[in-house]
């Protein structure tokens, strides 16, 4: 049995039921994430420019709303939770390391805590799965299958 599987196994049997607010809620806040990011381009075209390490994939701020705005849906829904979360992951990373860092917990525009507490939940997600009232659960689970 490989790791991955034993993951699967282990959050499918360890998931309690009040888990799917905070991942509907995570998903609804990199949904409206990725609706500031497209309204205010700009801002992340800043970014991305002003920074030594990620000038070069510029190219990044273009695809990060929409991957935001995707991932968030099927996050509520609950759909392909583990995979969303994994894509994510880097993204929040560098938002964590090579953007908020910078300006630091207090500084007044800081989304570092903010960036902190999304990557802690998608690391969560990732290893818990969408839970028992996800669409992962319901056309994806092989018992859930073999009962209908």
């Amino acid at each position: 049995m490989g790791a991955v599987h034993q993951i699967e196994t282990w959050g499918s049997r360890h998931h309690p039921k009040w888990l799917v607010v905070l991942r509907v809620a995570l998903g609804l806040c990199l949904f409206i994430k990725g609706i500031q990011f497209i309204y205010n381009s700009i801002l992340l075209d800043r970014i991305f420019a002003g920074s030594v390490f990620l000038s070069n994939f510029s190219w990044l701020s273009a695809i990060i709303p929409y991957v935001h705005l995707l991932g968030g849906a099927l996050l509520v829904a609950g759909l392909f939770t583990r995979f969303i979360c994994l894509i994510h992951i880097p993204i929040l990373l560098g938002a964590v390391f090579l953007v908020n860092i910078k300006q630091g917990f207090f500084s007044g525009g800081s989304d570092l805590l903010f960036s902190i507490v999304i990557l802690l939940f998608l690391c969560l997600f990732a290893i818990e799965g969408g839970g028992y009232f996800s669409l992962d659960h319901r056309y994806f689970n092989k018992h859930v299958a073999e009962e209908h």
